[in-house]
């Protein structure tokens, strides 16, 4: 199987050279990473081809690495039905960079590339409606970057004296506390459960 994928990874490196930065077949699996202006084209290549015929896009999501200066890896999972055979495909984005749509290809591609805006606002050139999916539309941030604050930035709550939806900034109502429990580690008198049996014998 793993020669099969390595035969497929170098056939699309030699059709596409322009748009390969690099192929690597791990734990059974061909992923090609390529460059950003590249990206529509070699879709559409590995969908056209006779020797690909990637005709399903089954997942898009993306990897923040802050410590990068291409902070974003945005990652597309595809099938070939009609060689059985699957394709991971990367692509690495800065933070003011827009990624082109493939929705024009794959039409399945447009509400994951709105939920991949939502999640870490990875803008996309050419989408036709990208908007929010999965959060609200006044929602601040983007939940799935590594630095957005685990209690966000604003709570939700229904005001019944007012009869609607309040946004109001997070308060957390206590100081984080740290909890000093003893432990059979620490030596002294702690005795794990179940001890005092082994004593009474």
């Amino acid at each position: 199987m793993s020669e099969a994928l390595q035969e497929l990874g170098a056939h699309i490196e030699l059709k596409r050279p322009d748009a390969i930065v690099g192929t690597r077949v791990a734990n059974g699996e061909l992923t090609i990473e390529a460059t950003l202006p590249g990206l529509v084209d070699l879709v559409a290549f590995l969908r056209n081809d006779a020797n690909c015929r990637f005709s399903t896009l089954i997942d898009m999501t993306a990897v923040d690495h802050p410590e990068r200066a291409r902070r974003f890896d945005v990652v597309y999972h595809f099938l070939s039905m009609y060689r059985n055979q699957r394709l991971r495909l990367k692509v690495q984005a800065r933070e003011e960079d827009m990624v082109p749509s493939v929705t024009a290809i794959h039409p399945s591609a447009n509400w994951f590339e709105r939920e991949v805006f939502d999640m870490f606002g990875i803008l996309f050139s050419g989408h036709p409606d990208l908007r929010r999916i999965l959060t609200d539309y006044g929602f601040r941030g983007h939940p799935l970057r590594k630095d957005f604050p685990t209690t966000g930035y604003t709570e939700v709550r229904y005001d019944e004296a007012q009869k609607r939806v309040i946004y109001e900034p997070v308060s957390l109502v206590q100081e984080y506390r740290m909890f000093d429990f003893m432990s059979p580690w620490e030596g002294g008198d702690y005795i794990l459960p179940g001890d005092q049996k082994a004593e009474a014998k």
